[in-house]
This record gives C-alpha cells, structure tokens and sequence, in this order.
C-alpha cells in the first residue's frame, strides 16, 4: 500500500490484514527453502566431520588435513546460509508483524497454519543437528588430544636414555641422555 507525504514522495507501508496473507506466504515459502538449504549445510559439515573422526580413529593423518579443510569450507557456507536466513526472517518478521530478529518458534507460532508445523520441523531438525555435532565436535577434539598425546610420549621415548652402566657401588646408572636416532627404513 502505498501513502504520500506532505512532500509529494510515496511511503510504503506493508499490507494488512486479509492482504498480508499471500504476500506471507511468498515470504515464508522463501524462508523455508532458506532452511532447507542451511539443514542440508548442517548435515554435510556433519558428514565431514565423521569423516575427520574416521581419519583420526585410523590414525591415517595424511588426509587430515584436506578433511580439515572441507569442514572449513563447509562451516564457511554455513556462514553465508545463516546470514540468507536473518534476513529472510527480518522480511517474514516484517509481513507478520513481529520485531527484529525473532526466533523460529516465535514465527510458528505467528505464521498459522501449516507454516507452523514446517517451521517447528526446522527448529527441531535445527536441534538435532547442533546437538549431533556438538558431540562429533567434542569426540574429535578427545582425538585430537590422544594422538597429540601418543605423539609426544613417543618422541620422548625417542629422547630418554635407553642404556643403563653399573656405577662403582654396583648401583644402575642410566646414562646421559642420547642424542636423535636415525633409524634405517630398510628392516
């Protein structure tokens, strides 16, 4: 709808009522294909995240870091998705008449039906999903600390003196700490 100003120039003002329905509905169709899109997002950085876990478990750490990488790739598009939806949600907010920045639940419960219903599905797949990598996030980094660990320890063993003397009171003495190994990689 649109007003004029004592200026002469044209305000617009979102529909009301009756005609803010379709024009709701054109926007939350756009928002929920926006989630979709960021849901789809969640469960890729998912699925690199388990396949970081894989290489980790294996010990296999010559594709880590690419595997590292692609989560890096993957937590960027989030980023992009996640600012698509702010302002999706701000345009929704707007038509339904609702402040800056409302949460999802808030929109169902203001949308009506069936958008409702789809937009509780993304709250609660949303949850799921956050959920699920937290917990892939926290096993990895359990990992993660465990190989460092493993790797330390052997590079002390590497270090730590591997010979013991007798000393003159017939006490063993272990001797001064060696220098690096060079090991042959023919066996």
């Amino acid at each position: 709808m649109f007003r004029g100003t004592a200026d002469g120039s044209a305000v617009t003002f979102p529909p009301s009522g009756d005609a803010a329905l379709p024009m709701a509905a054109g926007s939350l169709s756009e928002l929920s294909t926006v989630l979709w899109r960021e849901r789809e997002l969640l469960e890729l950085l998912l699925f690199k995240m388990e396949e970081e876990q894989l290489l980790l478990a294996a010990g296999r750490s010559r594709w880590l870091g690419r595997a590292t990488h692609e989560v890096e790739v993957v937590l960027q598009e989030i980023r992009k998705a996640e600012l698509n939806r702010a302002l999706e949600v701000s345009a929704v907010a707007e038509v339904l008449g609702l402040g800056p920045d409302p949460s999802l639940r808030e929109l169902a419960e203001a949308a009506g039906s069936p958008w409702n219903e789809i937009l509780d599905d993304h709250r609660n797949a949303f949850l799921v999903a956050t959920d699920s990598i937290a917990a892939m996030a926290e096993t990895n980094r359990e990992l993660v600390t465990a190989s460092a660990t493993a790797v330390r320890e052997a590079l002390a063993r590497l270090t730590q003196p591997q010979v013991t003397t007798y000393s003159a009171g017939a006490k063993r003495v272990p001797t001064a700490p060696s220098s690096p190994r060079l090991f042959d990689r023919v066996v």
